[in-house]
């Protein structure tokens, strides 16, 4: 396409720029990390309880702890509510890997159902059919920031006596009916992943729970099964929190509320632009179908995801001009390779794998331009005209 006057340059858009938090955030950030040094206090120093108390209260629950990774989170929540060996979890097929892996690694079974056509979220009517005798528990996945409908999947599981572990890697700060992610099931587990609302300096994950027996076992599983050093009640993992990863924790942790209110004003902009450049579309054989809020739910907009006609042909445009996007995820669980034992089929999750072909996530955080937000809407609107 050439570029004329009335035709302007797009500009680049990064998918996300780590140096613009950090141009804010470095003077505090390196003295937080100079305080850990000079104390030499590297494992569960001071910091890691003082960011623990701080995120707990920040999600609404009096328990926190904290772990290496999203990974290890979402492990020592399913191992702490004794989930194991003969088990069986229901989850969503449209995630992250780590949610099904978890499942596996605590010996238990994972059983998928599918998503909301809306909100990409666990759908509480495709887990009521899939419900055997061997289920013991439910993990909604919170996707790009949404929570899912805790209200219809909480029934189930109170109906049914079964735990619910929710998969809130994505979603730290965002809300149903005003209750938190992190204090709306039985545990939750958080990832503090680089590229996170509320992100470290590395992997860093952390368990949230109501219940105080829970949070002890977590806190005893985290370090080899240890409640006493050196004798062992349990075989657990070594899975703590870098002292270093709490440090910057805590700092960020301040902002993050206000970083997840500029993520909802840059959603609610990306929703005007696409609107007004006649964009949109109810389906993606109508035009770009913009995301969905529940009007229970609050969003943090850890992505902003469209569904997109054309998806990889307009993925490869946006890259072509330097503006960056993702796809969250471009292959379903149940079909990937590694999962082919679970024994799923291509058609068994119609809408889940429908959205894996369709879905693409834009750039957004909150240190995003106006102007580049533009850019990418525009770039849009010309690959579609």
């Amino acid at each position: 396409m050439i570029e004329t006057d009335t035709h302007p340059k797009l500009l680049a858009v990064p998918m996300l720029d780590f140096s613009r938090e950090f141009a804010e955030i470095r003077e505090e950030v390196l003295a937080a990390i100079a305080g850990v040094c000079e104390s030499q206090r590297f494992i569960l120093g001071p910091e890691v309880a003082r960011f623990e108390a701080a995120a707990a209260e920040a999600c609404g629950v009096p328990f926190a702890v904290g772990c290496a990774s999203g990974t290890d989170a979402l492990w020592l929540a399913l191992t702490a509510l004794k989930i194991g060996a003969g088990d069986a979890v229901v989850t969503t097929p449209f995630s992250f890997f780590a949610t099904v892996s978890s499942i596996l690694r605590v010996g238990a079974w994972p059983v998928l159902a599918d998503i909301d056509e809306r909100t990409f979220n666990l759908s509480a009517g495709a887990v009521e059919k899939v419900l055997g005798a061997d289920v013991v528990g439910i993990m909604p996945v919170h996707l790009y920031g949404q929570c899912a409908d805790i209200t219809a999947l909480t029934a189930l599981a109170r109906e049914r006596g079964l735990k619910v572990v929710e998969d809130a890697a994505q979603a730290f700060g965002a809300s149903w009916e005003g209750v938190k992610a992190g204090g709306l099931g039985d545990a939750a587990a958080f990832s503090f992943y680089p590229t996170k609302n509320l992100a470290a300096f590395g992997d860093a994950g952390m368990v949230s729970t109501r219940d105080e027996v829970v949070a002890e076992r977590a806190k005893m599983l985290r370090q080899h099964g240890m409640r006493r050093r050196y004798y062992h009640d349990e075989v657990g993992w070594n899975s703590r929190l870098d002292t270093l990863q709490a440090a910057v924790l805590e700092v960020k942790l301040q902002r993050v509320e206000a970083g997840n209110r500029r993520r909802r004003e840059l959603a609610s902009l990306y929703n005007e632009r696409f609107t007004a450049a006649g964009l949109v579309g109810k389906t993606t054989a109508e035009g770009v179908v913009l995301p969905f809020t529940d009007p229970r739910a609050e969003h943090v907009f850890h992505q902003y995801v469209i569904r997109a006609p054309k998806r990889d042909a307009l993925r490869e445009y946006l890259t072509a001009h330097s503006i960056g996007s993702e796809v969250y995820y471009p292959l379903v669980l149940s079909l990937q390779e590694s999962l082919k034992f679970l024994g799923y089929k291509k058609g068994d999750f119609p809408v889940s794998e429908k959205a894996a072909e369709e879905v693409l996530a834009l750039p957004i955080y909150p240190e995003l331009r106006v102007e580049e937000l533009e850019s990418v809407v525009e770039a849009i609107r010309r690959f579609y005209a």
